[in-house]
């Protein structure tokens, strides 16, 4: 037998340590997943604010054809195509819908002017027609619990 050796037998984690390794990998991941959320949000918002602008410009294309702009009953629904009324020029193959519920954006026209409208899923969007202008939110928007976000003719 030795006496001056001291022989360590743990081989192991205690409870304690398993339990703040686990404790801080779950804050790391409340942390991740907020954030990624955000993200996603973000990237949908931008989605929709891109496809408003190249509606805008196929609305525009349509004017500078026609000398008027599509009244909104002529407006295509959503996946439908933007053409001229006797079908010969197509301005816009497919009409974007919203990325998360794929519904049309909110279009009005009178043929002089028009306002699309698309909902934004952030509210801190600076961007979004209340953060422009100290707007309202429009109520197409607001009954999905949305922030409106409006292009108009230039």
């Amino acid at each position: 037998m030795q006496l001056g050796r001291v022989v360590n037998m743990r081989k192991g984690f205690t409870l304690i340590e398993l339990l703040v390794v686990v404790a801080i990998i779950g804050i790391l991941a409340a942390f991740l997943m907020v954030n990624y959320r955000g993200v996603r949000q973000r990237g949908r918002d931008a989605q929709r604010k891109s496809d408003a602008k190249q509606i805008q410009s196929a609305l525009e294309l349509y004017r500078a054809d026609k000398n008027d702009y599509m009244k909104d009953r002529d407006f295509p629904p959503c996946s439908g195509a933007i053409r001229s009324p006797d079908q010969q020029s197509t301005y816009m193959r497919r009409l974007p819908c919203d990325p998360t519920d794929k519904t049309s954006y909110k279009y009005t026209s009178d043929g002089m002017m028009y306002s699309l409208i698309v909902c934004l899923e952030n509210g801190d969007d600076p961007l979004r027609d209340a953060a422009q202008g100290g707007g309202s939110n429009d109520p197409f928007c607001q009954q999905k619990s949305r922030f409106s976000y409006t292009v108009t003719n230039p």
